[in-house]
Parts: structure tokens; C-alpha cells; sequence
């Protein structure tokens, strides 16, 4: 990777497929947005880019990516397979890419005291995601035909979407009168089946008819 092809990334953005980093400062943090690429879409992280994509480079750039290289090891699990380059701007600055996959291993997660944590990439951030995300991301990894049975509980569902477009988990468990968790149950099998998509959101996410 060139010097022109960075600024190229660096002028795209933050999105949903590009995060800056002005360093490695720290990393136990950054690694929750590798995390979210890879589950995501896969994308760049880049060491030594401000946050108005200014390419300024950071000093010792080889220190930087030894940090990242080992919080990446160490505490993203299942291992994650990535590529790094890293281009010098001048004798002691430079600027690092780690280019995440779309990973075929995911969800990963970072264990956080007894807590598994994925995270996915919405918009230009990265955030934790559902229980509901986490069974679609597991699910997506062996792609099958889900079937299912059309019940009350989907005849409810549909209705309430012909006349609002979207709906959350609470709003059909409250609907259809059923525990929250067989209403997760129902709506990650219909994501599965492409019936539903997903929109993972930081608060909580809704479900719309896949087009």
C-alpha cells in the first residue's frame, strides 16, 4: 500500500468501513472497532490519522502496531486473520493499516470479566451488539435454508409491519403477548429465513421486511 492510497482511505472518512486512530493509546479499547469491522462488513483501522482524516503519522509507528498486534492476539477471540502495512511519512513517522476482513469466523468477541462482547459497525461507530445480532452473525457463518412454521405469532408480526415498516423486539413481544425471549427466538429465525432484516442500532434495534 502506497502513501497516495492511505490518503485516498483517509479522505473517504470515518464510515462503516474505515476507522481512524491518532495512536495506540489504549488498545484493550481499540480492538472493540477490529472487532466491529470484522463482524460487520470488514474495513481499515489506521494508526496515525486524526479524526479529520488528516494523514499526520505517528512517531515510532512500529511501537503502535506491536501494541495493536497483541491486544488483536490476545484478546479477540475466535482468532482473527487480518493484514497490516505500514508506510513511513518521514525518518521517525509513519502510519499503520489493519485490514480486517469480513471475517468467516464471526462473531468475535472480547471476554470482558465473565462477559462475552461482540461489537458491530453501525454507521461510523461501533457498538455492542444484541443477543439477536450475535445468533444472526452465528447463523450467517453456516449459511442454510431456515425453515419455519407461518403461526399466530408470525400472522401478528406481519400485520404490525404492514402498517409501521419496522418493529422492535419489545414492541412484538408486547404485541403478540408472548416472553421476550421467544419473541428474540421468532424474529432471529425469520431473519435467518430472509424474511426480516435486522437494523442493529446503539439503543435498541428494529426489524424491517427484507426487500
Amino acid at each position: 500500500m502506497t502513501l497516495q492510497e492511505v490518503k485516498a482511505l483517509a479522505a473517504k472518512g470515518e464510515g462503516l468501513k474505515i476507522e481512524f486512530k491518532k495512536k495506540a493509546a489504549f488498545p484493550e479499547k481499540i480492538v472493540r472497532e477490529v472487532i466491529a469491522l470484522a463482524n460487520t462488513e470488514g474495513g481499515d483501522l489506521l494508526i496515525g490519522v486524526d479524526d479529520d482524516g488528516t494523514v499526520s503519522g505517528q512517531r515510532f509507528i512500529e511501537e503502535e502496531v506491536f501494541v495493536m498486534e497483541k491486544a488483536i492476539r490476545e484478546l479477540i477471540s475466535p482468532k482473527l486473520e487480518y493484514s497490516i502495512f505500514t508506510i513511513k511519512l518521514s525518518e521517525k513517522k509513519g502510519v499503520a493499516v489493519f485490514r480486517i476482513p469480513h471475517s468467516p469466523d464471526r462473531p468475535h468477541f472480547l471476554q470482558e470479566k465473565d462477559r462475552k462482547q461482540a461489537y458491530i459497525r453501525v454507521q461510523d461507530r461501533s457498538v455492542q451488539a444484541s443477543k439477536e445480532v450475535w445468533e444472526v452473525l452465528k447463523r450467517g457463518r453456516i449459511p442454510k435454508d431456515t425453515i419455519f412454521t407461518y403461526g399466530w405469532k408470525e400472522e401478528i408480526l406481519m400485520k404490525a409491519l404492514g402498517e409501521k415498516e419496522h418493529i422492535t423486539l419489545k414492541e412484538f413481544a408486547h404485541l403478540a403477548k408472548i416472553p421476550r425471549f421467544l419473541a428474540s427466538k421468532t424474529l432471529v429465525r425469520l431473519v435467518s429465513a430472509n424474511v426480516l432484516k435486522i437494523h442493529p442500532q446503539e439503543s435498541e434495534d428494529y426489524f424491517t421486511l427484507k426487500e
